[in-house]
């Protein structure tokens, strides 16, 4: 907490020395219904910036200065959404937890961008399902709505811009997240495409088709934290992968190709091409994270990937996580005895892990209240289960929640509460069972590790 203190003050000070006069004040504060912590936490990236305790109004306040203009995001664990803050600004916020993203609304100074953002946020996931049922039609036809879609958001935003005065920056940042949001269909549809029809092979596409390629920044430092700016690049990378791949491997049209190999490629292709540093270390780090916990064994080829990544990444505390994974896989490979890790009761009482599947067979399953909609389902199927699989005990590890919020959901949902369990500590349950997806399941018998990267829907 000290250093923390010590490199706000600093990073303020830093900050003031490069301005004449006083530091322009930034207040940010609002009000949660139905709060979930005690806290909001303000990040700028993934460092933290300040912290504010809600009052018994539920209500906090952040005074802020010497900060550069930009996209933070505020934590309200275990939800979190992104606000945009520039000189000047007094932006009030006001959510429920019961409905976190689809509640949250700004008012004052900054609201216009920062409204259009979750708005576009909204209109994106809401859109998904209906673009899925895209992917199935030809090339054209395809370009062409998403390219419809796209037109009709910046039409949004240039009469955005025309109502309020949008910095620069601001109007950058929100065409960004229009941009990134339609971009990234295009580079899964050759592959979605290929799952909706069953063809043999990827479908050729012409240059017209990716034309917004040639107006990309790959090195745009403003939106190396930004979700669908990084999430474009994660699928643009992985779709150059493997056209590359096919062109130069030799690689038959149709083959399944090798993890190892393709993500080496990946590697290859951000280390060429992105030269904003932290960016790329971030690339490279989602890179390893995926090709192990997708291979998720204990083998040459990971330790070879491992030491290719050690090579190119320059961040420490990335090499150190990616190093604290492997072992993690490692330690949760079959017949390995289970973590020890302790988890709570109904009662708040201490259990272990271990204590929990000893002399029985047990599937270990995961949820938490932020996915109201996984966790129902998971209850449905959890029942049906339990019927065909009798002599098996599915026992439920709560996530990301209070005590008072999980009792009131197994309440709520009838669940039995000599099968479910809270994980007070997220970041050591995460570590410790390897918990990369809410389908991801552990099975164990008597202690004993069978299966810990089994998933819920396809394992049984």
């Amino acid at each position: 907490m000290i250093r923390l203190l010590l490199s706000l003050s600093l990073l303020s000070v830093v900050a003031c020395s490069t301005k004449t006069g006083e530091c322009p004040s930034i207040t940010l504060k609002g009000e949660i219904v139905n709060p979930t912590s005690e806290y909001v936490v303000l990040y700028k990236d993934d460092m933290v910036i300040d912290s504010a305790k809600l009052n018994q109004d539920h209500r906090f306040f952040f005074n802020l200065q010497g900060i550069e203009e930009g996209l933070y995001h505020f934590d309200h664990s275990p939800e979190l959404q992104y606000v945009y803050l520039q000189e000047g600004d007094s932006t009030v916020i006001r959510l429920n937890t019961m409905e976190f993203d689809e509640s949250l609304v700004f008012s004052g100074d900054g609201a216009a961008i920062n409204n259009f953002l979750i708005e576009m946020f909204l209109v994106h996931e809401d859109e998904e399902p209906l673009i899925y049922n895209y992917y199935k039609l030809d090339p054209d036809t395809f370009g062409h709505k998403i390219d419809s879609l796209r037109s009709m958001k910046i039409e949004l935003l240039e009469d955005l811009k025309k109502e309020n005065e949008l910095s620069d920056r601001e109007f950058s940042m929100a065409k960004a997240s229009i941009d990134y949001g339609s971009y990234i269909y295009k580079e899964k549809y050759p592959f979605y495409h290929k799952k909706k029809t069953g063809e043999e092979t990827i479908h050729v596409l012409t240059d017209s088709f990716y034309a917004y390629r040639g107006t990309l920044d790959l090195n745009d430092r403003d939106l190396a934290y930004f979700r669908p700016y990084f999430d474009f690049l994660k699928y643009h990378f992985g779709n150059l992968s493997y056209v590359t791949c096919m062109e130069d491997c030799g690689m038959p049209k149709g083959a399944v190709m090798d993890h190892l190999h393709f993500n080496k490629h990946k590697l290859k292709l951000v280390d060429s091409l992105v030269q904003e540093s932290e960016l790329r270390d971030i690339l490279f780090r989602n890179i390893a994270m995926d090709y192990l916990l997708t291979e998720h064994k204990s083998n040459e080829a990971c330790q070879t990937f491992i030491e290719k990544f050690q090579l190119l990444s320059t961040n420490e505390d990335h090499k150190e996580e990616i190093a604290m994974l492997y072992t993690g896989i490692q330690r949760l490979q079959p017949n390995e005895t289970l973590p020890d890790l302790m988890l709570l009761d109904s009662n708040n009482n201490q259990i272990s892990l271990r204590e929990i599947s000893r002399k029985r067979n047990t599937v270990f399953y995961f949820w938490t209240p932020a996915q109201k909609k996984h966790f129902k389902n998971v209850v449905q199927h959890i029942a049906k289960l339990e019927k065909k699989y009798p002599k098996h005990s599915f026992v439920g590890i709560g996530l990301r929640t209070t005590h008072q919020q999980w009792l009131s959901l197994l309440d709520e949902h009838g669940l039995d509460k000599s099968n479910q369990y809270r994980g007070d500590d997220f970041g050591e349950v995460q570590m410790s069972m390897i918990v990369d997806g809410l389908n991801k399941c552990v099975i164990a018998k008597d202690t004993l590790i069978v299966d810990a990267f089994a998933n819920l829907y396809k394992s049984f």
